[in-house]
């Protein structure tokens, strides 16, 4: 396995354990749901747009190296 997809599978996969993070509370319900979940949203959102960001960028360098 290369350096890139090194970086990739771990942006990849911070993003799924955000997303488990905030199914899984949004399952509980709760106290915690209610004062989370908007937190837990914006965290997915801006880790997958960092993992999208980090996706095109590795194409570049992989298209123009």
């Amino acid at each position: 396995m290369s350096w890139d997809q090194a970086v990739m599978g771990l942006s990849l996969a911070i993003v799924a354990v955000i997303l488990f993070w905030g199914v899984v509370s949004m399952g509980r319900g709760g106290a915690y749901n209610k004062s989370n979940s908007n937190r837990i949203m914006r965290y997915r959102i801006i880790f997958q747009a960092l993992a999208l960001l980090v996706f095109v960028v590795l194409l570049w360098m992989r298209h123009s190296g």
